[in-house]
């Protein structure tokens, strides 16, 4: 929570776009540093420099101001793309939870899930923590359970785990094993990489073919009594725990 001192110096520039939902504050100092960034009509040319109350910034020329964060978990259900909007006007995560055309809080989703991938998805207008939740940095291990057309063998179990090939280099199982010893179709595959199609190009590369893939769990995070379309507000200490997973304040 800020403090009244914190108030009247007012926020830091790349805090305040970030809060705006235009971008992390990492690529906040880019706009900066290219001179795209504007206080009062006046260039900002220096990343300390602050906002305070009542003044007007403006990035490429239009008016930002930050925005109320809002976080919200989504069972995602398939066929819906993970994007804001759709060329095609194909069904989206944001019109699965209903949001207005416009989108007036910026929500996105963080991270993208396939068209008929189900499962954990995390929706919010933080582009601080949706940037650091999707760098490779911080390894955020996200589950999955992948029901296969053919039995997965032992030996293909332990491929998983040493890697497998891909056009863009190996791909390696965190974890993997048996939902269920009696059921060798059915798998759980844990990862903290984050590549296109990367499960489903996996296990193509072990000839074998997906006919179900759901995320349980994205860092933090599970459906829990969820079904599937179904979404809810995150509670403040799930939205703390991420913080502390990717190290913000």
């Amino acid at each position: 929570m800020a403090t009244e001192s914190s108030d009247r110096e007012g926020m830091r520039i790349n805090k305040y776009i970030a809060h705006a939902g235009v971008c992390s504050r990492r690529d906040a100092d880019d706009l900066v540093e290219q001179g795209r960034v504007h206080i009062d009509g006046e260039r900002v040319d220096q990343h300390g420099t602050r906002v305070r109350e009542g003044q007007t910034v403006t990035v490429d020329g239009e008016e930002v101001y930050p925005l109320e964060f809002e976080y919200l978990l989504l069972n995602k259900p398939k066929d819906t793309i993970s994007t804001t909007d759709d060329p095609k006007d194909r069904r989206t995560v944001l019109d699965a939870i209903g949001v207005p055309e416009d989108n007036p809080s910026g929500l996105f989703p963080v991270g993208r899930l396939d068209r008929n991938t189900t499962g954990v998805l995390l929706v919010s207008n933080d582009g601080d923590l949706a940037h650091r939740l999707m760098h490779p940095r911080y390894e955020i291990p996200k589950i999955y359970y992948v029901r296969l057309q053919d039995d997965v063998k032992p030996h293909q179990l332990d491929q998983l785990k040493r890697g497998v090939e891909l056009s863009d280099g190996a791909a390696v199982a965190d974890q993997v094993a048996y939902l269920d010893p009696q059921r060798k179709t059915d798998i759980a595959l844990e990862l903290h990489e984050g590549r296109n199609r990367q499960i489903r190009r996996m296990m193509e590369a072990l000839g074998h073919t997906i006919v179900q893939l759901e995320r349980a769990k994205y860092a933090t995070l599970t459906t829990g009594r969820l079904q599937r379309g179904e979404w809810r507000r995150l509670e403040p200490e799930e939205v703390r725990e991420l913080y502390q997973r990717v190290d913000l304040q």
